[in-house]
């Protein structure tokens, strides 16, 4: 934030004693990266909540049912299950969809419990790797959660994975054999999968206008379940993830710009995580910008002794290069044209989120786009001009609407560019 400073102990130190271990001098109870709380010790008290239940080569529970597909190496690269040491109804494991209103505890301990299996196969041309990943295909297609059996090289171990694309997932090793029940497919999904000649972006589609959770049809597209026959990879569940919030978004986006505008400037403000949230609806063609504002001893901003604020913007035509921010823009975008697409509707578009301290450790693009849904699904509040609707922006938000207004690309234009309306 412009002209704001904040004391921050591990930007203070030199970088001698950076590099020699911050971490082993706080041991979690000092504070020094300036943290609320700890991510690794958070990391830890989960992990030892699992690691009793995992001291083993040989593992057995009911997946949720999750498959992850890596990308290192690319197109060389891991998959596999992930697999809870536990039976029974694990599905809130890998729904993010039932994760508003869940705390990082909670959201940490779903995912450490989740050990991955993992082997080496071509993403593109993973059918010469034999059955196990025709396994890892029904895994990702079925409806509920299904018991399976692994036996591992050694025993799962891991580390804290800090990504803003993909939710956290806890130990693993490399798998030598597996064994799974039989369950019944999604029935979108299913369809997807035998229709060979179907284009991957039809799939996807369908299924979302079916009724099939995003998170879901992710799943199925990482794991080469759609598209047509000789085209079919597997995908990095990374990639997959921002793919299927594009294409959703993309297809939502054909019909909501060609409606009417909405007759008002709205305001929709949501909490959760330690980020805080503001969405301006204004009456007028589409445009759409994302904006975050990452706090000092936040995770994207570590070091940092100001606020750092990025964002990303897209007019009447759209983008074509890949938005900087990340998954986060396609996520927020697609689920912004949802509430469009339900009101018949179009509108410009600005979401304002600034993520605080609170916020210790990333849990994927999931919280973007479910948290953004919830804001929308709050009644808005209602003003006649931006300037009223932007005192709201700044009553709501700690960082000033001026400082919003100078870092965003459709506000500037809207204060500056002349419209057609304005002569009336």
């Amino acid at each position: 934030m412009s002209g704001q400073t904040f004391f921050d102990p591990m930007a203070a130190m030199n970088s001698t004693e950076i590099k020699s271990g911050l971490c082993s001098i706080c041991k979690g109870s000092r504070r020094l990266c300036g943290k609320d709380r700890c991510p690794l010790m958070i990391k830890f008290y989960s992990q030892q909540k699992t690691l009793p239940m995992i001291e083993t080569k040989d593992l057995a529970g009911s997946s949720p049912p999750a498959v992850f597909v890596g990308r290192f190496g690319y197109p060389k690269v891991d998959v596999g299950p992930l697999i809870p040491p536990e039976f029974g109804d694990t599905s809130i494991m890998d729904t993010p969809e039932r994760w508003v209103g869940k705390s990082i505890d909670e959201i940490v301990d779903f995912r450490f419990k989740l050990v991955r299996g993992k082997i080496r196969i071509d993403a593109c041309d993973f059918k010469k790797s034999g059955r196990v990943v025709d396994d890892i295909q029904e895994i990702a297609l079925t409806e509920r959660p299904l018991d399976i059996e692994a036996e591992f090289s050694h025993k799962p171990r891991g580390r804290l994975v800090m990504d803003d694309e993909v939710q956290p997932f806890g130990p693993s090793a490399r798998m030598t054999s597996m064994k799974k029940s039989n369950g019944r497919f999604e029935r979108n999904l299913e369809r997807s999968f035998y229709d060979t000649d179907m284009k991957a972006v039809d799939a996807v589609i369908s299924s979302y206008r079916n009724g099939t959770l995003i998170s879901e049809i992710e799943k199925a597209f990482s794991v080469g379940t759609m598209g047509v026959d000789k085209r079919r990879r597997f995908v990095p569940t990374r990639w997959s993830i921002t793919a299927v919030d594009d294409i959703i978004g993309k297809d939502l986006l054909e019909t909501t710009k060609f409606y009417g505008t909405i007759d008002d400037y709205r305001i929709y403000q949501w909490e959760q995580l330690d980020n805080r949230w503001c969405i301006l609806m204004m009456p007028c063609t589409w445009r759409y910008e994302l904006i975050e504002a990452w706090y000092p001893n936040t995770t994207w901003n570590p070091t940092g002794r100001t606020v750092d604020i990025i964002s990303d913007c897209e007019f009447f035509d759209g983008r074509k290069e890949y938005a900087h921010i990340g998954g986060c823009y396609y996520a927020a975008r697609m689920a912004v044209n949802e509430l469009l697409i339900s009101e018949r509707r179009t509108a410009g578009v600005v979401i304002f989120r600034e993520a605080h301290p609170g916020y210790v450790m990333p849990v994927g693009v999931w919280n973007v786009r479910e948290n953004v849904r919830e804001a929308l699904r709050t009644k808005p509040y209602s003003y006649d001009t931006l300037d009223r609707a932007m005192d709201h922006v700044d009553r709501v938000m700690d960082i000033p609407k001026g400082t919003w207004v100078s870092n965003s690309g459709v506000l500037k234009d809207w204060y500056t560019q002349r419209r057609i309306e304005d002569y009336y």
